[in-house]
């Protein structure tokens, strides 16, 4: 039989999961509404059942070697989401028990999205072979996984590695986790957005993205508008990139890693976040550290990184 992982991606808007085989490829693969299920036990049993059904649906039969689970404010010690503001369950859930009833006798492992990804790089992707990287999401929020010897760094408590929590700037924008100033508010896709408003607000440029109703504006419009030389998607990209690489700058000084992989919605902007992020941290950083670290786009795929990351776990850890 196929020896396969299960990946369970839990996200605020959706479930990713599917079936991986040790060389990355998914073989099955779906997803469901996260919100749609306030009860977190029918929620589970819906997921369990349904790659149940995935499983049986397979051509052959398969030999399942663990389930990886990636989700927000995810504890690798316990098993456990702890107050993840994104979702409808509030308090300590015990995901991996809750899900152990369904696989029994199969280990359950559990950790951020953000460093789930980390070790699907580290599997699958860019980061082959490197043992000390950063992996950057930069999606709704700013996630991040430390990775050094090649091994995740977690701490004591298992919450180890929020970049994105750093402040970049003391007394600056106010951030979901009531604090202000934090890396996330900036360099996000929600930070990103709120920095062209703020730059359309003192500007007399006809950009295209003024005629763009504010709550509906994404990072793709604000891309397309720099590929079409639009100077406020330029300059919100620039001031991202000077945030984000400052920031990173730091990092290096403390981990002093080979590379820095950007994930997520703003990271496909390509060379419009890539240049800046990595001109900004350059000049910031110490001269022993300078042209030794490099940023780059994540190698994984992007169409189930997600379920990837989360069944690399199962690789690196089980």
């Amino acid at each position: 039989m196929t020896p396969v992982a299960i990946g369970i991606d839990i996200g605020g808007t959706n479930t990713k999961y599917g079936i991986v085989d040790q060389h990355g490829n998914a073989l099955a693969e779906t997803s469901l509404s996260t919100p749609k299920y306030e009860d977190v036990e029918e929620y589970v049993r819906v997921v369990s059942n349904a790659i149940l059904s995935l499983i049986e649906s397979l051509p052959e039969p398969v030999e399942v070697k663990g389930v990886g689970i990636g989700a927000p404010n995810g504890n690798y010690f316990k098993g456990t989401i702890e107050y993840a503001p994104n979702l409808k369950w509030k308090g300590v859930i015990p995901m991996t028990d809750l899900f152990g009833k369904y696989f029994p006798n199969v280990p359950i492992v559990l950790t951020n999205d953000a460093n789930a990804a980390a070790i699907g790089e580290m599997i699958y992707g860019g980061a082959k072979g490197i043992k000390d990287f950063i992996m950057i999401t930069l999606g709704t929020g700013v996630g991040s996984g430390f990775v050094v010897n090649g091994e995740l760094v977690y701490g004591h408590d298992g919450f180890a590695g929020e970049f994105g929590h750093v402040c970049a700037i003391r007394g600056g924008r106010m951030c979901t986790c009531g604090r202000k100033g934090c890396v996330e508010t900036y360099a996000s896709a929600r930070g990103l957005v709120l920095t062209v408003q703020e730059l359309l607000a003192g500007s007399t440029e006809d950009s295209p993205l003024a005629h763009i109703i504010p709550e509906k504006l994404t990072p793709k419009d604000i891309f397309e508008a720099a590929e079409n030389g639009d100077p406020v998607a330029m300059e919100a990209f620039e001031y991202t990139g000077k945030i984000l690489g400052e920031s990173l700058s730091d990092a290096v000084a403390y981990l002093s890693p080979k590379a820095i992989f950007l994930f997520g919605g703003v990271a496909k902007a390509g060379k419009w976040i890539l240049d800046p992020t990595y001109r900004h941290m350059e000049n910031n950083l110490l001269a022993i550290y300078k042209n030794k670290v490099k940023i780059v786009p994540s190698g994984l795929p992007d169409v189930n990184a997600a379920i990837l990351g989360a069944s690399a776990m199962v690789w690196k850890e089980i």
